[in-house]
């Protein structure tokens, strides 16, 4: 009800979703859905004019959003975490229960100057299916994307089940957001103007390029998913800087001071940081 208030929307419909071991006696859940207009020369994605070397950029979400809810709760049935329990470290504050259901960012009203600047080839939310299967919904047959998860900052939250749940780079990727709620994508020339205008107002990285796509081939390939995981876990505030996405030399937000001790005999130690 937040959300259909915070843009301004009269909630005049909407549907009883069924959702067994949900919902306790005396609970409710409001569903409703929004139907929109735009004028047909307005419409994205402008297929027409995506080209291989094309820049993309992504959108930081809050968190696990609204997506993927059926694979966490059987990730948390086998932890020891109750959703009353502190949030792991490096998920942030509260509850773990809390840390879930941070609200979804609803990204019209702080992207939509962007989009109507003419700068913007195409747009997808990234909700159900992830990163994998979103994308390709806005890019021609002919086109794929590559993508580097060490280009934006993971929420601690997705380490957090990935690690819990043993889930594959994939599975995280078909299923949630992992950190990028909305993906633009943009003219290369064009990318970093776009960029610092959405930085005014959102967390931004230019965190892929448009490839070619061969038939039979998955469209998108996200690069270094376990390696940004691993990250969070070591050193939560550290990511590449965009200028890494572009060909620029790779900047590491954040250092990190690394002893070695060394015990015992032969190749024995380890390291701390």
């Amino acid at each position: 009800m937040y959300q259909v208030l915070l843009l301004h929307f009269m909630l005049s419909g909407g549907e009883t979703a069924e959702m067994p071991g949900m919902y306790a006696p005396g609970e409710y859940d409001l569903a409703g859905f929004a139907v929109g207009a735009v004028e047909r020369g307005c419409m994205l994605p402008l297929l027409e004019k995506i080209s291989a070397g094309d820049l993309v950029i992504g959108v930081s979400s809050s968190g696990v959003h609204s997506n993927g809810f059926s694979l966490v709760r059987k990730v948390l049935e086998k932890s020891s975490l109750e959703l009353s329990s502190p949030a792991p470290v490096g998920c942030g504050n509260g509850t773990f229960g809390e840390v879930l259901l941070t609200p979804t960012k609803i990204y019209s009203k702080t992207l939509l100057p962007v989009l109507k600047s003419g700068h913007v080839k195409a747009y997808a939310h990234i909700t159900g299916g992830g990163l994998l299967e979103n994308i390709p919904r806005v890019l021609p047959p002919s086109l794929g994307v590559t993508l580097d998860a060490l280009c934006w900052k993971m929420p601690g939250i997705f380490s957090w089940l990935q690690k819990e749940g043993g889930l594959s780079e994939e599975e995280m990727c078909r299923t949630f957001n992992c950190g990028i709620g909305a993906v633009l994508v943009v003219e290369k020339t064009q990318a970093q103007d776009v960029l610092k205008e959405i930085q005014a107002v959102e967390d931004a990285w230019v965190i892929g390029e448009v490839t070619p796509h061969q038939t039979g081939s998955e469209s998108v390939e996200v690069k270094n998913v376990t390696a940004a995981l691993h990250r969070i876990e070591a050193q939560p505030q550290q990511y590449m800087s965009p200028a890494a996405c572009d060909g620029e030399t790779p900047a590491v937000q954040g250092g990190v001071r690394v002893a070695v001790l060394i015990s015992g005999t032969g190749k024995n130690f380890f390291t701390t940081h």
